[in-house]
């Protein structure tokens, strides 16, 4: 059995002309977070706390879709979300409309610790941030260059999208963004965390996926899940509470890489990609887009990092 992580840095109509000054940072971001949670892990670190390392490592990554990276709704503001799922335990947190946390994974992981409550949002998850003393900036530290000119062409083009591509064609329905991690450690505890900016020119005050546990992220005793792409899509599906229902209900010796691959066979094409680890070890990287920045690592010594179907370790 042993140990075993995964993680993600988004799915969608990823092109494999995708430029090597886009493409390698993130392949690169990838590597790094893999080698931080395999030592984790092999240190003894629990699961939760190696989620939530490498999902933080994520966000301080301004190519990805989530924190420093994120993405503007269409009044040009940052609206970042996230949450966390101790699945021993159900105990979670999550949040949403944060324009100043700088780790929003971290405040998630808060309010399941320290709140009597699951979820909270904007104004009054920006307050218990203060009140916990996380660290936080201006929000104009989230604004990149490359976002503002991402919802500008989305503006242009009229539509509300996440793409990694530069520039956006007008026939281009490329949807990739969130990051996410899970986990299982060597003494068997499963642990999942999930963050994102959304969508380029979302409305203000939309929520998606991530932080709607059952959706976006889920944890329980038999696996750990967090999903990617259109949250919109995740949620009516209940992509990931679907996989650990699929195994709960299934036959003794059921496969997580065939639950969710059945639960991804059943949301429209190019909405969804998930990665997953079960109580037994096993990982599990699905999705139904052209590709999905991923990786994972297991102690029994599989090792992967990939965008593509055909490109494990390394997409070269």
């Amino acid at each position: 059995m042993g140990w075993a992580v995964a993680l993600h840095g988004g799915a969608g109509d990823i092109p494999r002309s995708l430029p090597p000054d886009r493409r390698e940072p993130r392949l690169a971001t990838l590597r790094r977070c893999l080698d931080l949670a395999t030592a984790a892990l092999r240190s003894g670190r629990a699961a939760l706390d190696v989620v939530e390392l490498v999902v933080r490592e994520l966000e301080n990554c301004p190519h990805y879709n989530a924190g420093v990276g994120s993405v503007l709704t269409a009044d040009g503001t940052v609206e970042m979300e996230a949450a966390v799922m101790d699945g021993n335990t159900l105990r979670c947190g999550a949040v949403s409309g944060l324009s100043t946390v700088v780790n929003a994974v971290s405040l998630a992981r808060l309010v399941m610790e320290k709140t009597p409550h699951i979820y909270l949002a904007f104004d009054g998850a920006e307050a218990f941030a203060r009140e916990q003393g996380v660290e936080t900036k201006d929000p104009s530290h989230f604004i990149t260059e490359a976002n503002k000119e991402r919802l500008r062409q989305a503006k242009e083009a009229n539509r509300v999208q996440v793409d990694y591509t530069q520039p956006i064609p007008k026939d281009d329905n490329s949807r990739v963004g969130t990051v996410g991690c899970v986990a299982i450690d060597s003494a068997g505890n499963l642990a999942t965390a999930t963050s994102t900016g959304g969508l380029v020119n979302k409305m203000a005050g939309r929520i998606g996926d991530t932080p709607v546990i059952g959706a976006g992220t889920y944890a329980n005793a038999l696996c750990a899940v967090s999903a990617t792409g259109v949250g919109e899509a995740i949620i009516r599906h209940t992509v990931a509470r679907d996989v650990a229902a699929l195994l709960e209900h299934a036959p003794p010796g059921a496969s997580l890489g065939d639950a969710a691959a059945r639960v991804v066979a059943g949301v429209p094409p190019g909405k969804v990609g998930l990665v997953a680890v079960s109580a037994a070890g096993e990982v599990a990287m699905a999705y139904n887009t052209t590709g999905m920045f991923r990786a994972c690592a297991t102690e029994g010594g599989r090792h992967e990092v990939a965008i593509w179907p055909d490109d494990a370790d390394g997409a070269n």
